[in-house]
C-alpha cells in the first residue's frame, strides 16, 4: 500500500509514517514544519520506500505516482501553537482537508481524517460517546482548532455521501510520548520538562479537571486500525482510564524525582473540566484498545526527553510561569528543518527525492 500522509513531519504523523513503513507500506510523507521538526523522520530518509514532499497542505496536495490512502494529520494541535497561528489552523482544517480529500478521490485512496475531542468543547456529558455532539463556543480562543476540526469532520462527511468517497474519522484524545516538543504547551510535555529542569510545574485552574492519556504507539495502531477498516466512524481514540492534571503532576514528580514546586495559574477560557472516552465502537468495530500503562508510557516518555538535555534548557525557559490562552509563548524554540539536521553540500537545500525543501512558512504539521 502507498499512504500520503499530511503533518506526517509532526509528532503523531512520523510516528505513523515509521510504523506504516515497518509494516512494508510505502509512505510520502507530506509536511513544511510549521509544527513538526525535520529531525522526526530524518531516519527515515535512507529508506527507499520513504519520500518527502516539502508541502503547504492549505494551497496543494500533488503526488505523483498512484495512492491507496490518505492520512491528513496535517494541523497545529497544541494551544499555543493554534494560537500563534490561528488563521493557518482555520486554513488546514478547511483548505487543507479539502486538498487531502481531492488527492483520494482523484486516486479513490481511503482517506483517514485525525480529528481530536476537542470536537466536543467543554463537555456537558461524561464521559464522551461519539453520538454526542458536544458544547463548543464557536467564537471563543479555542474555537479556531475546534471548529476547524469540526468543519473538517463536516466535509469530510459530505464527501463520503456525496462522491462516495471511503472516508473514516478518528477523534483523537490526548496522546503523549517520544517526538513531543518539550515546548509545545501540552500538559504531559511540560510537566516532564518542568520537572527534568527544576522549574516550577505549571497547573491551570485548581488541578482537579481530569484528562485520559493515550502512548503514542496505542494511538498510532488505532489509527492504523482505522486505515485498513472500510468503516466512517467517527470512533473515539484515547485511553478511558481517566485521572486529573494534579494526579499527573505527583506522577511525573515521582518518576523523576524532582523537587520542582507546583504552581497554580487561573483555568484558561473554555479549557475542557472532564474529559473522558468512550471506546466501545473502537473496541468493536476496529478491535482496537490501547494496551500500555501510564506507568510505562511515561517511563519511555520522560527517557526521551532526558536524552535531549539542551532542548530541555531553551524549552524551560520559553514556557517558565505559564502559557496563557491568549498570550502565546515568546522565544518558543524554531523546529529544526532539514538544511539544518543533515550536513553536507546540500544543506542550503536538501533534496529527497523529487522535492526540495524550503525553509517553513505557513502550516503542514
Amino acid at each position: 500500500m502507498r499512504v500520503a500522509v499530511t503533518g506526517g513531519g509532526g509528532f503523531l504523523g512520523s510516528h505513523l509514517c515509521e510504523t506504516l513503513l515497518r509494516r512494508g507500506d510505502s509512505v510520502v510523507c507530506l509536511d513544511n514544519f510549521s509544527t513538526g521538526d525535520a529531525a522526526n523522520i530524518t531516519h527515515l530518509l535512507s529508506d527507499p520506500a520513504f519520500e518527502f514532499q516539502y508541502a503547504d497542505v492549505s494551497a496543494s496536495v500533488e503526488v505523483a505516482g498512484h495512492v491507496d490512502a490518505v492520512a491528513h494529520l496535517a494541523s497545529p494541535a497544541s494551544p499555543p501553537d493554534y494560537l500563534r497561528q490561528p488563521l493557518e489552523t482555520l486554513a488546514v482544517g478547511s483548505r487543507g482537508t479539502e486538498n487531502a480529500l481531492r488527492l483520494a478521490l482523484r486516486h479513490d485512496a481511503r482517506f483517514i481524517l485525525a480529528s481530536t475531542s476537542e470536537v466536543y468543547g467543554d463537555p456537558l456529558v461524561h464521559p464522551q460517546e461519539e453520538t454526542y455532539w458536544g458544547n463548543v463556543n464557536s467564537i471563543g480562543p479555542r474555537s479556531v482548532y475546534d471548529e476547524a476540526k469540526r468543519y473538517a469532520e463536516a466535509l469530510s462527511a459530505a464527501y463520503r455521501r456525496t462522491h462516495g468517497l471511503d472516508v473514516g474519522i478518528a477523534r483523537i484524545f490526548n496522546t503523549y510520548g517520544p517526538r513531543m516538543r518539550p515546548h509545545d504547551g501540552r500538559v504531559v510535555s511540560s510537566f516532564i520538562t518542568q520537572a527534568l529542569t527544576g522549574e516550577p510545574l505549571t497547573i491551570y485552574g485548581d488541578g482537579k479537571q481530569t484528562r485520559s492519556f493515550c502512548y503514542v504507539d496505542d494511538l498510532v495502531r488505532g489509527l492504523v486500525a482505522l486505515l485498513g477498516s472500510s468503516e466512517m466512524g467517527p470512533f473515539n481514540l484515547g485511553n478511558p482510564v481517566e485521572r486529573t492534571v494534579s494526579e499527573l503532576a505527583e506522577t511525573v514528580l515521582t518518576m523523576t524525582g524532582s523537587q520542582s514546586e507546583v504552581k497554580y495559574h487561573p483555568l484558561p477560557v473554555d479549557d475542557p473540566v472532564r474529559r473522558r472516552p468512550v471506546i466501545t465502537l473502537a473496541r468493536e468495530v476496529l478491535g482496537w484498545e490501547p494496551e500500555i500503562d501510564i506507568t510505562e508510557g511515561l517511563r519511555r516518555t520522560v527517557a526521551y526527553f532526558a536524552s535531549r538535555p539542551d532542548q530541555l534548557a531553551v524549552s524551560a525557559a520559553a514556557i517558565r510561569g505559564g502559557q496563557s490562552e491568549t498570550v502565546p509563548p515568546a522565544a518558543v524554540p524554531a523546529a529544526a528543518t532539514p538544511s539544518q539536521m543533515i550536513p553536507g553540500p546540500e544543506a542550503a537545500s536538501l533534496s529527497v527525492g523529487a522535492a526540495t525543501m524550503p525553509e517553513p512558512s505557513a502550516s503542514g504539521g
